[in-house]
């Protein structure tokens, strides 16, 4: 197995290739601007809730696809277009993080010209 690989989860893609969706160096997992596309379609969706949703189960499909899971990311970058998107994000969060007592680091920026509602960049140490 190479020292770094790419990591990508069609349909969805970075967009400004030939960047990846993520890059695996060892057992750290790195990730690029998660968007919250649909993951089945790469569609867009108007709804800021939606997109939230979507970025956590993106993350999810690079974590899986990785060899990881959600208990191995251990910080997340929240990029906001709007700080009232914040609330909307803690739902799909609470789901993918339950235990209160081990969730990852996160922090969040509000980015007026971002091009969605939301994008996440996450870092990872995959198990094993």
């Amino acid at each position: 197995m190479a020292w770094r690989e790419s990591i990508e989860i069609p349909p969805l893609s970075h967009g400004n290739t030939p960047i990846p969706m993520a890059s695996k160096v060892g057992n750290m997992l790195f990730t690029s601007g998660i968007f919250g596309r649909d993951p089945d379609t790469n569609e867009l969706p108007e709804s800021a809730e939606e997109q939230c949703a979507n970025t956590l189960k993106n993350l999810a499909r690079v974590l899986e696809k990785a060899g990881g899971k959600p208990g191995d990311v251990a910080q997340v970058s929240v990029y906001l277009k709007d700080n009232a998107t914040r609330p909307l994000f803690n739902k799909p969060w609470v789901e993918m993080f339950p235990d209160e007592h081990s969730r990852p680091a996160r922090h969040a920026h509000i980015v007026p010209g971002l091009a969605a509602a939301i994008q996440i960049a996450a870092i990872a140490v995959i198990e094993g």
